[in-house]
């Protein structure tokens, strides 16, 4: 063996005695691969027949690199032949290549040293971006999946053959996965394609995880991979406009805060998440809770998004905030039936958006009223508290005549909107030139502000 390995000839002729002292031991104890690649090891010094295969290619290179069994040592040595073999197998072999990777898993500091998963991703890449079904090696399993992840319609594939490579990628580890995007993106592909299959990526491995308050201990070591794994996926995604679909970037976010990432990662995810709110529609913003959580939806969660984007246009004209206005009021009728949806919850969420981003609070009466059939048993000053996110102003004739005949309203708010039905028909009638007494007028207006100001004091002795 020393005849082959330069490492092995240092150790005996420079560690044992002149006498050779015939007892002495030679130990290796961070040789790649461990014993089974250093038995392979020999029987390749002893002139035995040695397979080499995509699984252990990788680390009989390793081996040899590390043994330094190169040729200027020996002709023929083992170091050229894995390289050689190590390099047709990748550029030959589309199924091999993800052996290859699987292989370095155990080897991970001495393959990144020799860059085999480098060489071995940018070989995916090549052969991903060549959108070829007959490059993976009569892969017949290799069918269009169906990206549930990142919404098909928003990420408009134009040929759905370009994501026949996203199965075999799914079942890489995270730093193997993230090289192979960094490659990818190289190659310029789509950057549509590229978020797909981060969602896609991202989709199998959170099935494959809990997220329930014992196990996020910040000392864990499975959490402490959870939450790199987490912000490795924040930091790979492509920047382009429309190329992760909301439905993912909600997701993600949501394990983002339960796994209390980096602060300025999550202000980042954040912000892209809340600017990608006026291409989607109510039902995307459904993420369901935990069966260990109180809600059925995640409402909280919306209301951080919703807030992000108030923030982050507080400079802009109000009519841009009317689409995010529909959309909110929307998703407040689609959760208001929840049982357990607390009113504080429910209240924050309706008050996250300035009242001048809603041109009509018509959908936003609708979702508290059915809020108020489902929750029965709110306190009169729960009602009074949730309703004054409404604007009476902004509501139509027909909800206002909804409205005095609701009887789930508090009595304090529906006195109150009579009052101003009242002074609305007195200025519509003096205005029209009617025979309409300007002191019946006044007096409406005095008992107005004297209501109004009753009622105050009553809700400040509450």
């Amino acid at each position: 063996m020393v005849s082959r390995s330069s490492y092995l000839n240092r150790l005996v002729f420079d560690g044992i005695n002149c006498e050779r002292d015939s007892s002495a031991r030679i130990q290796i104890d961070v040789l790649p691969g461990g014993p089974e690649i250093f038995e392979l090891v020999v029987k390749f010094c002893y002139g035995w027949k040695v397979d080499l295969t995509a699984a252990n290619v990788a680390p009989l290179y390793c081996a040899a690199n590390f043994l330094e069994m190169s040729e200027d040592f020996e002709p023929g040595n083992l170091l050229s032949k894995a390289s050689a073999f190590l390099s047709f197998t990748i550029f030959s072999s589309w199924k091999d290549t993800f052996r290859i990777l699987k292989s370095c898993e155990s080897i991970s500091s001495w393959a990144r040293e020799l860059q085999i998963p480098k060489y071995c991703s940018e070989a995916v890449a090549w052969k991903a971006c060549t959108n070829l079904r007959a490059i993976s090696s009569g892969n017949d399993d290799a069918q269009f999946i169906d990206i549930l992840a990142n919404n098909s319609s928003e990420s408009n594939l134009e040929n759905a053959t370009e994501t026949w490579w996203f199965e075999d990628v799914s079942h890489l580890r995270i730093d193997h996965f993230i090289e192979v995007i960094v490659s990818i993106k190289g190659k310029r592909i789509r950057p549509e394609l590229v978020g797909s299959c981060v969602a896609y990526w991202t989709s199998k491995w959170l099935s494959q995880i809990t997220f329930r308050n014992t196990m996020l201990r910040n000392k864990d070591i499975t959490y402490q991979a959870q939450r790199i794994t987490i912000e490795c996926l924040i930091r790979i995604l492509p920047v382009d406009q429309n190329s992760v679909a909301f439905n993912f970037l909600l997701r993600l976010l949501k394990v983002a805060v339960a796994m209390k990432i980096n602060s300025k990662l999550l202000i980042e995810l954040e912000t892209r998440t809340a600017f990608t709110l006026k291409r989607c529609c109510p039902q995307d913003l459904l993420i369901k809770n935990g069966e260990d959580e109180d809600t059925i939806y995640d409402v909280v969660l919306i209301t951080r998004v919703i807030r992000a984007y108030v923030s982050s246009v507080s400079r802009n004209p109000a009519s841009k905030t009317f689409a995010v206005g529909r959309l909110v009021d929307e998703y407040l009728t689609l959760v208001a039936k929840d049982e357990k949806l607390k009113a504080k919850d429910f209240q924050s969420l309706a008050e996250a958006l300035p009242k001048r981003s809603r041109y009509s609070n018509d959908n936003l009466y609708r979702a508290i009223d059915m809020f108020l059939k489902a929750h029965p048993n709110l306190t009169e000053e729960e009602r009074t508290v949730l309703c004054k996110a409404m604007d009476y102003h902004k509501l139509s004739q027909e909800a206002r005549e909804h409205m005095m005949k609701n009887d789930r309203l508090p009595l304090s708010f529906t006195t109150r909107f009579i009052l101003f039905e009242q002074v609305n028909m007195a200025r519509s009638m003096t205005a029209a030139g009617c025979n309409y007494h300007w002191t019946k007028f006044q007096t409406i207006m005095r008992v107005s502000r004297g209501l109004d100001k009753r009622l105050d004091e009553i809700s400040k002795g509450n």
